[in-house]
């Protein structure tokens, strides 16, 4: 009997045990991958590869530059940053982190699996205002760009101090772990406490399984962008020209935005704003992005930076102005957000910030929020400049204070006395 059953349950009970010492050796498979494959993942802004290491550290060890960003990064115009830079043959490609949804404590832990690689790196970081409500990133978006690799790095890889309690305890409040094991390592993270042994070697072991599955994975289901930017590269000058430039933003914003009363493109106005926007007159009157947990979120990706040594351009970028007028968002809460975010950069030695946030120039915008054709030519006038200069060591000082719920709830006439 004791035979039968070997015959029958054996194999399987030898395959398992086979597979956990294969995804749990420290001695994994290097995977390269082609050319190809990274010039895909760079502007497909898959979720697979955001939550990922493996197609990242291969990336930013060569010639791919992170652009940090969100929901303005699929507008896919020929003024886009991946477009002009496949056009005139950049010596850089940017590298598309984010899509709707993605804020700063996600980008924070999307970084952790490619810290390596990220040493003494150039990257863009694009700052959202619209991030800054009162709760800051939503549970269920940051749980849908979370990843248990992410968290096991940052586990193994950090040092107690305040920046790394908070990590912890906004990951508990933001996520439902399952992994036991997993939940106890943040919770003592969170305290300030070392991790027991059994513990710490258990996160070793998770941390080779979890990467052995991201090299065999993150390459699959990846969106293929390349005949889009192959086309929309047509669409621009053999050379390039800022006029001429200038005036091929002005022809396809005036060809994709005519005929709705805020300048929006057709496909926007179409499926989003046709048939509501009526309801929407005076409505973001009250909105505010002065007093928020993300700014402290924020922190833990300055905090990343700092750590990772890393040069980057920030983006600070405008709203529709004739959106801004009907709806009744404030100009004035605008440019208070900007002003406590400019302190929270420059105060801790951020100084690259490219502020486009009071251009209201027609054809700026493609839609109420994101920048469209020559919104993306203005900030590529500061992204070619800063990629173009030597780089040189930052000399960052970052201040615990800006995790502080005096600092999240900062406004009015405190923010306007800020120097």
């Amino acid at each position: 009997m004791k035979k039968k059953l070997w015959l029958i349950f054996g194999p399987a009970l030898c395959a398992g045990m086979l597979l956990l010492l294969f995804l749990g050796s420290p001695f994994l498979t290097k995977i390269k991958y082609s050319k190809k494959t990274l010039q895909q993942a760079a502007s497909s802004q898959a979720a697979n590869v955001f939550k990922g290491g493996a197609l990242k550290q291969q990336a930013f060890s060569g010639q791919y530059v992170p652009f940090f960003g969100s929901s303005e990064l699929s507008r896919f115009d020929p003024l886009h940053p991946s477009i002009l830079a496949a056009k005139y043959h950049r010596p850089y490609q940017p590298f598309l982190l984010g899509t709707a949804g993605t804020q700063s404590l996600s980008h924070y832990f999307s970084m952790q699996p490619a810290n390596a690689s990220l040493q003494g790196k150039k990257a863009v970081f694009i700052i959202s205002p619209q991030w800054f409500v009162k709760q800051g990133c939503d549970k269920n978006a940051f749980g849908y760009y979370y990843s248990n690799l992410q968290v096991v790095d940052f586990i193994l890889q950090t040092k107690d101090a305040p920046a790394t309690r908070y990590a912890a305890k906004r990951v508990l409040s933001l996520t439902d772990i399952s992994d036991q094991w997993l939940k106890k390592a943040l919770e003592a993270k969170a305290k300030g406490q070392k991790l027991d042994w059994a513990t710490k070697n258990y996160l070793i072991y998770k941390k080779h399984e979890l990467t052995h599955e991201d090299v065999m994975f993150s390459n699959l289901k990846i969106k293929n962008r390349t005949k889009l930017i192959q086309k929309k590269t047509a669409l621009l000058p053999d050379k390039y020209n800022l006029a001429s430039l200038d005036q091929t933003a002005k022809t396809l914003g005036q060809k994709h935005t005519s005929g709705n009363p805020f300048e929006v493109s057709h496909t926007f106005w179409n499926k989003k704003l046709k048939d509501n926007y009526q309801r929407l007159k005076g409505k973001q009157a009250a909105f505010d992005y002065t007093q928020s947990v993300e700014f402290a979120d924020f922190e833990l990706v300055l905090q990343q930076f700092k750590q990772n040594k890393m040069q980057v351009l920030f983006v600070i970028p405008p709203v529709n102005a004739k959106w801004m007028a009907y709806t009744g968002l404030s100009a004035a809460m605008l440019q208070r957000f900007n002003q406590k975010i400019t302190y929270q950069l420059k105060t801790q030695g951020f100084n690259n910030i490219c502020d486009l946030s009071t251009n209201y120039q027609k054809y700026y915008m493609q839609d109420t929020i994101h920048l469209g054709w020559r919104g993306w030519l203005a900030l590529d006038q500061q992204v070619k400049p800063f990629m173009a200069q030597t780089y040189q060591v930052p000399k960052y000082h970052l201040h615990a204070y800006f995790y502080s719920q005096k600092w999240q709830n900062l406004s009015g006439k405190q923010i306007e006395q800020l120097k």
